[in-house]
């Protein structure tokens, strides 16, 4: 290899490598920023996890509220293009709202830094979140899949049609979010862990049979 070919690489290498360095640190954000909340988080605990510097955390996502709407908007992204490979187009209407509540409750069950994340979010008020430019996004794909099923489940006259697809997201969400956010509690007061395979499996299932369940006419 030339000089000169080398010197043609050298900025694709250093976009590789920055891109390596923003993901690891959105990685190690995401655990503090889980673990101790917006405000006990501390940039310089991200900074000694991931061999870099406070000065180039900021250099990448400009403060510390920065870094945690990249972490926000990360896990919500993480959670709808999961969302999205599961092809409800390709099910009937019963089939996909089932399959779409117990995805959602299997994906905050082995996710559940997204669940704190939100935890912490809503005691903030929302405060970072509302600052985001991708809300729309993030909030779009989720909504249109589950307003395309209704639709299809109303028209063949197999779903009651009083309800919208809001509706029926807050009921997944809200079965699937209360479960898993108070695991720890459930556990020292009943002995039972619901992060144990068994219980993941009997109430994503259980998550499933109550939205049709309500939604059948």
């Amino acid at each position: 290899m030339t000089a000169s070919t080398q010197t043609e690489l050298l900025p694709e290498t250093r976009k590789r490598d920055a891109e390596a360095t923003k993901a690891d640190i959105l990685r190690v954000a995401t655990e503090e920023f889980a673990n101790r909340g917006y405000n006990g988080a501390r940039v310089d605990q991200i900074a000694e996890e991931t061999a870099t510097t406070k000065r180039m955390i900021y250099y990448y996502f400009g403060s510390k509220q920065g870094l945690y709407l990249s972490v926000l908007e990360g896990v919500y992204t993480e959670f709808r293009i999961l969302e999205s490979d599961l092809d409800l187009d390709s099910m009937n209407p019963v089939d996909a709202l089932r399959a779409l509540a117990e995805f959602t409750y299997h994906h905050h069950a082995s996710h559940p830094n997204f669940v704190r994340l939100i935890q912490i979010e809503n005691v903030n008020r929302a405060e970072h979140l509302k600052t985001s430019m991708r809300k729309a996004e993030l909030a779009g794909s989720s909504m249109s899949m589950l307003e395309k099923v209704m639709k299809q489940g109303i028209e063949n006259k197999l779903f009651r049609d009083d309800l919208e697809a809001f509706d029926v997201h807050m009921m997944i969400s809200a079965y699937s979010i209360f479960q898993i956010a108070n695991r720890h509690t459930f556990n020292i007061l009943w002995n039972k862990d619901l992060s144990e395979k068994k219980y993941i499996d009997k109430y994503a299932k259980l998550a499933g049979e109550l939205v049709v369940k309500t939604l059948l006419k």
